[in-house]
């Protein structure tokens, strides 16, 4: 028969199309799109048809992309929660912006609500999707495969040959090896039906579950995290309460009293660099060494803390960030009384450790005429100094090799009772006066660990007792991050399932011809990706070919898609 006979008699034959049809029904749990426009009159029609376009596929795409978008303002512009400091500079910088931004609101996009629309319309668009799908995959695995076509050597992939083996025990065999390979079976009168690859539904629905899962873990983490900073010097401790912290970031649904309650005390702090070589100075090991207690009233216990290692504590983590230099500075006033003695935090601001901060001294200190006034000191503070005449003051190397401390001496306010946040490690200079060197200049020293700085006539002394080290940790709570890994690992896994499995059916017909031959045929139906059904029908023909073997004089016709005609 040539290829337009085959066209012309399909053509004339209906019913066999709705055969080939219903047996390729069912290859996939995707919803139907819904092209049309509102089904139904009055407000229930346009009630199901915006239904049906939120819980499409296309539409959850959308909604995808559009949450991707509404993230990236949260990224360029401060927001609220995260560092109020931050948002009024950004106000005061971008003042010809700020009233659009407020109406946007840009200083909150995690929790505005336009971003909380886009982010529940794609929960309720996913559910949507997944339901009916859900429904329809458990429809399938609780049916049995479609009986075969009337016309087998219409389907992609088709084999036929003639055997003396009778039909009965062909169609036992190919039962038997089809059953072997993992396909549910279904044994007819004259037929043998085989359905496999349902996993790749279940992984279709596994990944837009895993998607919903994903999306409770990020609100659920948005909406209750919390995460803070601390600065610890060696022999100090820290309380997890709210007045604790440096710095503190939270979510909208933030409770203080979520707060694991722990402490700690900093024993010690280890720090290791490379002596020599092309890696001189670069850090080989950090290590916070710290007596930990549980509640209010538990035991202490030792704990180590490492960069990429925190410890964990009740839902809370706590990651060591960094660590510095802390000169233990004295201040006396001219009578020669003690005022002041502190280990000073100074912030590094290179990779040897070169580091800079202010000393203020805000209470206690009278000049020699009995006038209350405040000191503050430019501070800098270098480990390893190159040694005078050998450079800028920039430290050679991270360890305590040559300790030195660079201040400059101001007297007058220091503007801390104005009631205006201030940074602790700069020194707000316009409400005080410079210190002078008989020369006319800023009154400046370097100072070794244990010399004495001087104040021009008479103004009192500042000693450079030595050295403590401080680290810095980051407390964070993050309640839905094992869920969301859960999610993100599942996800992977229903997407590796829905690419790689394949949803595919096979028919085996032996029927008993005019002259008493078996006529065998084998065909094989799946998705249009499945590009491996006509080499496994092969392989599937061959085996029962064994059983079966064609009967003599007889050739077994093989039939794939493109080869048909």
């Amino acid at each position: 028969m040539s290829t337009t006979d085959r066209t012309s008699t399909e053509a004339s034959n209906p019913s066999e199309d709705s055969a080939e049809a219903a047996a390729g029904a069912q290859l996939s749990t995707a919803p139907a799109e819904d092209s049309g426009g509102p089904v139904g009159i009055g407000v229930i029609g346009w009630v199901r048809w915006f239904w049906r376009q939120l819980t499409s596929m296309r539409v959850a795409l959308i909604l995808l992309f559009l949450l991707s978008l509404g993230s990236i303002p949260g990224s360029l512009v401060p927001q609220n929660q995260v560092d109020a400091m931050k948002v009024a500079q950004w106000k005061k910088d971008h003042s010809f912006w700020v009233p659009a931004a407020e109406k946007l609101q840009l200083f909150d996009v995690y929790s505005s609500v336009w971003f909380s629309a886009i982010y529940l319309l794609l929960f309720i668009s996913l559910i949507g999707c997944i339901v009916p799908r859900t429904w329809q995959f458990v429809g399938q695995l609780t049916g049995r495969p479609p009986g075969a076509p009337r016309r087998l050597d219409r389907l992609p992939a088709y084999a036929t040959w003639r055997t003396q083996t009778a039909p009965e025990e062909v169609l036992a065999q190919a039962k038997t090896i089809l059953g072997g390979r993992r396909f549910r079976t279904e044994a007819g009168t004259s037929a043998v039906a085989a359905e496999k690859g349902y996993l790749r539904e279940a992984g279709n629905l596994l990944f837009h579950v895993a998607l919903i899962v994903m999306l409770i873990a990020f609100a659920w983490g948005q909406l209750f995290k919390s995460e803070g900073g601390k600065l610890v010097l060696r022999g100090k401790g820290f309380a997890n309460t709210l007045t604790q912290y440096d710095d503190f970031k939270y979510g909208s649904w933030f409770d203080p009293d979520d707060l694991s309650p722990f402490s700690f005390t900093l024993d010690k702090f280890d720090a290791t660099y490379e002596e020599s070589g092309p890696q001189k100075g670069t850090a080989r090991d950090f290590k916070a060494y710290v007596t930990f207690s549980d509640g209010a009233h538990g035991a202490p216990q030792k704990r180590e803390i490492q960069v990429n290692k925190p410890m964990e504590v009740d839902g809370s983590k706590v990651y060591l960030l960094g660590h510095g230099y802390a000169p233990v500075i004295s201040v006396t006033d001219p009578t020669g009384k003690v005022i002041y003695k502190d280990a000073v935090p100074m912030l590094p601001f290179d990779a040897n450790l070169s580091s800079s901060g202010a000393v203020k001294v805000p209470d206690g200190y009278h000049d020699k005429d009995g006038k209350k006034e405040q000191l503050g000191f430019n501070a800098m503070f270098v480990p390893t100094f190159a040694g005078a005449g050998k450079g800028t003051m920039l430290s050679q190397f991270p360890d305590l090799k040559f300790p030195v401390l660079a201040l400059s001496a101001y007297h007058g306010s220091l503007g801390v009772d104005s009631g205006l946040p201030q940074n602790v490690y700069q020194l707000n200079t316009s409400k005080m006066q410079e210190f002078k060197d008989p020369d006319g200049q800023l009154f400046k020293k370097r100072l070794l660990p244990g010399e004495t700085m001087e104040l021009p006539n008479g103004a009192g002394t500042v000693k450079f007792e030595g050295i403590e080290r401080w680290a810095t940790f980051s407390i964070t709570r993050q309640p839905g991050s094992g869920l969301a890994l859960g999610g993100a690992i599942a996800a992977i896994g229903g997407l590796a399932a829905s690419l790689f499995i394949q949803r595919r059916r096979v028919w085996v017909r032996a029927v008993a011809g005019e002259d008493g031959v078996t006529v065998v045929e084998m065909a094989g139906l799946g998705r249009s990706e499945s590009a491996k059904l006509p080499e496994e029908l092969g392989q599937l023909a061959a085996a029962l070919h064994q059983q079966a073997p064609t009967a003599p004089d007889q050739p077994v016709k093989a039939t794939v898609e493109g080869e048909r005609g």
